[in-house]
């Protein structure tokens, strides 16, 4: 590893309930180093997606709240940047992989068209040349026939390819860090395990660091360096991998890893 790209201090983050703000992170604290594949792992509800969310600055402000001493990337303090330069942040310097991909896709236009216009939005390449690298990138995560896929629209394709074009479109102007959010949950098992390669191979060659969400301990043995357990909105735990599968601290971590070995049986 070299270095911290990300680093995260005191967040929390609340979620208004019936008049009233609730806490589903609270005050955590957590470095992510550059190249460093980062398991943030728990439990339903246990606070995993509204911290990426936090960190890409996505949570709605008319049903949540965030606050936080500092979300650092390098050179950018996210926690007071303004929208403007959020926009100028995501999908440059932080992109992001979600759940569903259908969801992520707008069904109106193809393929094609939606991942050029992040070479065109983001790199500011003309219409000619963001076909092209459009093309490349989607040959890059395995695509045989780049071209049949960039003319389809979303509901055309299978599940795992749509997830390839989300991780086409993530991965496209080589972002420091990437976030998925439990990126292959929809997906069945021989395709998550494709999905997921594709995934943390892209993002060794490019250097980028990958903060992987999940729930799934299989997950976070088989692809992270670094793991944070997370229970009730609070970091419990945070080890590398091995350490953790060897020498589990918290009593909630033993508890998932006991619940893992039973269903692995």
């Amino acid at each position: 590893m070299n270095g911290t790209v990300l680093s995260v201090r005191n967040l929390s983050v609340y979620v208004r309930e019936n008049r009233r703000d609730r806490a589903v992170v609270d005050g955590i604290d957590f470095d992510l180093s550059r190249g460093e594949v980062l398991g943030l792992v728990g439990e339903s509800g246990s606070g995993k997606s509204k911290t990426a969310e936090a960190i890409m600055r996505l949570v709605p402000r008319d049903t949540g709240h965030v606050f936080a001493d500092a979300i650092t990337l390098e050179e950018h303090e996210l926690a007071t940047l303004d929208e403007a330069g959020m926009q100028h942040i995501r999908g440059r310097e932080i992109s992001m992989v979600f759940q569903e991909p259908l969801t992520a896709l707008d069904p109106v236009f193809t393929c094609g068209h939606q991942l050029a216009t992040v070479y065109r939005r983001h790199r500011g390449q003309a219409r000619r040349a963001s076909l092209d690298s459009s093309r490349d990138m989607l040959s890059s995560v395995g695509f045989a026939n780049p071209d049949r896929v960039m003319q389809s629209y979303p509901h055309e394709l299978s599940g795992g390819m749509r997830q390839r074009v989300i991780i086409a479109m993530a991965m496209a102007c080589s972002p420091r860090i990437l976030i998925a959010d439990e990126p292959t949950t929809a997906l069945d098992v021989t395709t998550q395990a494709a999905v997921l390669s594709q995934l943390i191979q892209m993002g060794r060659d490019k250097g980028t660091a990958i903060l992987l969400i999940t729930h799934d301990l299989g997950i976070v043995a088989h692809y992270c360096d670094r793991a944070l357990v997370m229970r009730g909105g609070r970091i419990v735990e945070d080890k590398a991998v091995a350490d953790l599968f060897k020498n589990p601290e918290h009593e909630y971590t033993k508890a998932l890893l006991a619940a893992s070995r039973e269903m692995s049986l």
